[in-house]
């Protein structure tokens, strides 16, 4: 068992009030526990939040988040907390306790403010909401918390302006949560040493900017294992947005997924240049059903239109970013879905604490950070729990399905037999599989 024993700074309170904590965090702990259900609905947060004590004299004294085994979706709260003290001892920056404003202790009625950018809307039922979702989550977890929020931001100078707004209104912690606002948020970290930037989805960090994103790859092979399953025509649809590594290692997991079900099977990709572009997106779903696609997916920030869509022309839809089964009743098979908001709270926590080291980090099932949506209600109970075995497996970590060979789409060899690629390496991906319709430009 992995224990996790954290320094903290004594407390002004007395004894009485922090063994009552103590025991009602036991309690709801043990209350939460016991899910392994990837589509199980999570308990409320469990984070402890910030204390109340009014003295200002040493360090804040928030402790870490303890998410249970029901908020992880069935991963586990020991490699949730394991996987930050192995990306803190990686590190070669300084702790958060020599730089960061948010580690210091806040004054009698302060609150900290953390502010969160979105390139869509908090409601595109994708994306967007998911990360808006996660800060909500955050909220909770920490009452002594005030978040910021900016939607609709462009992958532009915007982002910047939006930045430096939130940090005159008293940010100390800022999450660019869209993949474009890196360059535009990396150019100006040297100017605010103090604020602690979070991105999701770069590969490099800095002492004041930290990257971290969830291996949802791992879902998008289980919802392509399933659309194989499903399709009758053996011709699946993946409409993405731009072509970068994310987008491409999705759509790679999941054509392998529907092809360890079909080795026949083919994909047809296809991009909108937008994230969220209605008309674009309804146009290569009409494209798609009229070339025969039976099965589609997606990886669009706003995943309403295509879900619709889908359930309009009566083919069937797996999911991206956020439940949207009550969109297309008869169409949903599953989806692969974040579950930010453990997350956002540990790296808040460790801020505060000081014990925060930048870092890249990626963590997928086995930490809980990625989750199953639910199954479509017409699905059999045996491909159901087929699909749930896959995810057990890729959860263990006793499957790896990219291990090697692995040929691109012009006969090339990306991964050599018998390599199992690393997190960094999968999340750095550049071509597309062997059976995949389509190109990366």
């Amino acid at each position: 068992m992995y224990n996790r024993i954290r320094k903290l700074p004594i407390f002004t309170h007395s004894h009485r009030i922090l063994i009552g904590v103590f025991m009602l965090m036991a309690i709801v702990a043990l209350a939460a526990c016991g899910s392994d259900d990837p589509t199980a609905v999570p308990a409320q947060p469990t984070a402890v939040p910030a204390s109340s004590s009014t003295d200002t004299s040493g360090p804040t004294t928030t402790t870490a988040t303890t998410p249970s085994t029901a908020e992880l979706h069935g991963g586990s709260p020991d490699i949730f907390l394991k996987g930050f003290e192995d990306a803190a001892a990686d590190s070669s920056f300084r702790a958060t306790s020599k730089f960061a404003a948010a580690a210091k202790p806040l004054a009698a009625g302060e609150k900290l403010k953390v502010g969160f950018i979105f390139v869509g809307s908090q409601k595109d039922l994708g994306y967007n909401q998911a990360a808006a979702e996660g800060s909500q989550y955050l909220e909770k977890a920490f009452p002594d918390i005030e978040v910021l929020r900016s939607e609709n931001i462009p992958e532009t100078a915007d982002v910047q302006a939006v930045e430096e707004q939130m940090i005159r209104d008293g940010a100390t912690i800022i999450f660019a949560t869209s993949y474009g606002y890196s360059g535009p948020t990396k150019a100006i970290i040297e100017k605010h040493p103090d604020v602690m930037f979070l991105h999701m989805g770069d590969v490099e960090s800095f002492e004041n900017y930290s990257s971290f994103f969830g291996n949802i790859w791992q879902l998008e092979y289980a919802a392509g294992q399933l659309a194989g399953h499903t399709s009758k025509t053996g011709k699946l649809g993946f409409i993405a947005a731009f072509p970068i590594p994310q987008t491409l290692l999705n759509v790679n997991a999941f054509h392998l997924g529907a092809q360890s079900v079909n080795p026949d099977i083919k994909t047809t990709f296809v991009l909108t240049s937008s994230w969220c572009d209605p008309a674009k997106q309804a146009t290569a779903v009409q494209a798609m059903v009229e070339a025969g696609v039976d099965v589609l997916t997606q990886h669009q920030d706003c995943t309403k239109t295509i879900v619709e869509a889908a359930e309009r022309a009566g083919i069937y839809v797996s999911g991206y970013h956020q439940d949207a089964s009550p969109a297309a009743p008869n169409a949903w098979l599953t989806g692969a879905a974040w579950n930010w908001g453990p997350v956002y709270s540990e790296i808040v926590a460790e801020i505060r604490q000081g014990t925060y080291k930048s870092s890249v980090m990626f963590q997928g099932l086995d930490a809980g950070w990625v989750k199953l949506s639910p199954f479509g209600s017409f699905l059999s109970d045996e491909v159901k729990q087929s699909i749930l075995d896959t995810v057990e497996k890729l959860r263990s970590g006793n499957f790896q399905p990219f291990t090697g060979p692995i040929t691109d789409q012009d006969g090339v060899i990306q991964i050599a037999d018998g390599v199992v690629p690393t997190d960094a390496q999968l999340q750095g991906t550049g071509y597309l599989l062997q059976g995949i319709t389509g190109r990366t430009n």
